[in-house]
């Protein structure tokens, strides 16, 4: 299966620009079987250059959805797909940025119509995609829209794969497929592993942990392990002599469990997730004037965190979140560039602090009122989410902003009383990757609930 797909964006610095447009097909081979389309609010100005090439303006993208507003419905249309376009390395690289910065692994396996093109369809004058589908005599409109460009690309990769008459695309698609590939010794190890959420680890002859890693589906990212070609997987299939695993029902708990093991193990083949797992950290200061700015900075253990992340670019997408969310000031935040007023102020949606218009004193009741909600070490409360089976319930317990521990429940025992689930958790080591870990998932994906410890309120 393939989703062929186009993406316009606003330009800019690499790996700072933001999608404005997309389009997907999911493509079986023969016929389209599932589509979606959307404009997307970047969050971020549009270069004039783009504006002239596509037609695209800011007006036109303010009230569009924002891309985590879109990104399910993105991750269940490429489910199982190889992605296909034209100039795969820049659209990959973008969809993949967009899903860091929502903290979110988005890895999928590519093929570029300008390479296959090349391969298949040699000494054409020019393999930019306008020129070579009208040399081809394939329809194109909307040239430089998302939905012109990707519906061309279908027509061109149907075309392709018509001409691959030795079934060159066929074949690397079957090699991509781990299924095709497991030698027997590592198809025994995984036969009886599940297709469900936890921590898997690998094993040499010695008994020794090589290895330790979490995944929503742990037979299917074994699958992968043990027939990637990179030197270190390479290294893993010829070591590993056995496979265990922990269930854990949540993704979190995964998440938590990887990383504490990882350090009191160290596995050998373990060695970058040793390092803190964050990059960036928000902080806070009081300018000259009064108001206090919000700041991305680069991870500093020694000064205090609000928030911390795996990169920049997701500091800098969570920013223009709670900038916009608390009615901030872009510019106080770092956001915006300017001697003057930021560009929010222009359009209204800023009351003044870049140019001192409004008073110190109401601007930061706003920003203390997101440092009470938001900064973790606030935080007191329990995180429900799903357990290892359907009558059970998985806990993880933050007591003043500390990681405490984690536990499962079973629902038939009907617990409500926090202090009473409390009893439950299996002590863990409260450290700032495993604050990192929580802060992150709870930013990016859904828990069933959490239940507040000092009001004993619950959070749907």
């Amino acid at each position: 299966m393939y989703a062929i797909l186009d993406i316009e964006t606003t330009g800019g610095k690499y790996n700072e620009e933001g999608i404005t447009e997309i389009a997907i097909y999911r493509f079986d081979g023969h016929k389209i079987v599932d589509q979606f389309s959307s404009l997307i609010n970047p969050e971020r100005p549009i270069q004039p250059f783009v504006v002239n090439l596509t037609g695209i303006n800011n007006e036109m993208l303010r009230q569009a959805p924002k891309f985590y507003e879109v990104a399910k419905r993105i991750i269940e249309i490429t489910d199982d797909c190889i992605l296909v376009a034209h100039n795969a390395l820049f659209d990959n690289r973008i969809l993949t940025t967009e899903f860091d910065r929502l903290g979110y692994p988005f890895e999928k396996q590519t093929l570029c119509t300008v390479e296959l093109a090349k391969k298949l369809i040699p000494d054409m004058p020019s393999y930019s995609l306008g020129k070579l589908v009208r040399a081809l005599g394939i329809p194109l409109t909307d040239r430089h829209r998302a939905q012109g460009d990707a519906k061309a690309t279908v027509s061109l990769f149907k075309m392709l794969l018509a001409k691959d008459t030795s079934k060159q695309i066929i074949s690397e698609t079957v090699r991509k497929d781990p299924k095709k590939k497991l030698n027997s010794k590592l198809l025994n190890l995984i036969e009886n592993i599940p297709s469900e959420v936890g921590v898997y680890y690998m094993l040499n002859e010695a008994g020794d942990v090589i290895y330790i890693g979490k995944s929503k589906n742990i037979k299917k990212r074994l699958s992968q392990h043990f027939t990637s070609e990179n030197r270190k997987s390479k290294k893993i299939q010829k070591q590993v002599k056995s496979v265990n695993f922990e269930k854990t029902g949540s993704e979190l708990i995964a998440l938590l469990k990887e990383s504490e093991e990882i350090k009191q193990i160290k596995p050998m083949f373990n060695r970058a997730l040793r390092r803190s797992s964050y990059t960036h950290q928000l902080t806070s200061f009081v300018d000259k004037n009064g108001y206090i700015n919000l700041s991305i900075e680069k991870a500093d253990g020694r000064k205090k965190a609000i928030l911390t992340f795996s990169n920049f670019q997701q500091a800098k997408s969570e920013l223009f979140k709670i900038t916009e969310e608390y009615n901030l000031c872009q510019k106080l935040n770092g956001l915006y560039d300017s001697k003057n007023q930021c560009f929010n102020y222009t359009i209204k949606e800023c009351y003044g602090a870049c140019i001192n218009k409004e008073p110190a004193e109401e601007y930061n009741v706003r920003v203390k009122a997101f440092l009470e909600k938001k900064s973790f070490e606030n935080q007191n409360m329990l995180i429900i989410d799903r357990g290892r089976d359907v009558e059970e319930r998985a806990v993880v317990l933050i007591e003043d902003g500390k990681y405490k521990g984690y536990g499962f429940y079973n629902l038939n025992h009907q617990i409500n009383n926090p202090e009473i689930l409390k009893t439950i958790i299996n002590p863990m080591q409260n450290n700032r990757d495993a604050q990192h870990i929580i802060q992150s998932y709870l930013r990016s994906k859904k828990v069933l609930k959490t239940v507040n410890l000092s009001t004993n309120s619950i959070n749907k």
